[in-house]
């Protein structure tokens, strides 16, 4: 008991815990504007929802790995032996979702260094820079009503996919391409001018190989 009396009392010697409580509070709600901002504004093709999900737990995890290394140098010391074995895996697809993760670890390390007010100045200057930069690029012809079409196939290259794509969609871009021992998945954006273009693609792929498997996301101007 008196070494647990010990170590509260070494604890909040070195965290204020009203202040660590604010920065939490701060963060959370910064990261939930963020996570709103991203939703609404964002211009990546994977589902928004789904990854923003980890904007809240991201900067919360944040801020509290650099209080416990603010706290005690012997932590700290334990920590960095500790995440030097942890590896991200994650696949980051599109340079946009680079952007928000590097803006939660911001906002999570901020809060986390007991400077909150930098925290909030930061993010609303930040969030009306990328909303002005991207009114601008959505502007553009290539980001402008387009759909992402994924193709996975063990049995026809790109040229193929390339010259059927070019037959029934009025816009190609070639944009990625995986390829393993058990087949390929090529990515492309395109604009198809009506649902039957895209019944016209997926049948002239079949034809071609009768396992091909297409995927398409959002084109945000098709009425059906």
């Amino acid at each position: 008991m008196l070494k647990f009396e010990e170590y509260l009392a070494d604890f909040t010697n070195t965290v204020n815990i009203l202040d660590f409580i604010i920065n939490m509070v701060i963060a959370t709600i910064l990261s939930l504007i963020i996570k709103w901002f991203y939703i609404k504004f964002g211009k990546s093709f994977s589902n928004r929802e789904k990854f923003a999900i980890i904007f809240v737990p991201m900067a919360l995890a944040t801020l509290l790995i650099i209080t416990v290394v603010q706290a005690s140098i012997a932590l700290s010391l334990g920590l960095v032996g500790a995440l030097s074995i942890v590896r991200f895996r994650a696949a980051i697809k599109e340079p946009e979702e680079l952007t928000y993760i590097f803006l939660i670890i911001g906002v999570g390390l901020t809060c986390g260094a007991n400077k909150p007010i930098l925290a909030i100045l930061a993010i609303f200057i930040i969030l009306p820079l990328i909303y002005f930069n991207t009114s601008i690029g959505a502007k553009s012809f290539e980001s402008k009503n387009k759909m992402l079409i994924n193709i996975t196939t063990a049995n026809l290259d790109v040229s193929t996919l390339s010259s059927i794509m070019s037959e029934h969609c009025s816009h190609v871009e070639f944009k990625r391409m995986e390829k393993d021992a058990n087949g390929m998945l090529a990515c492309f954006l395109s604009k198809a001018n009506s649902i039957k273009d895209i019944n016209d693609l997926s049948a002239a792929l079949k034809a071609k190989d009768e396992n091909v498997k297409v995927s398409i996301m959002d084109q945000p101007d098709m009425v059906i």
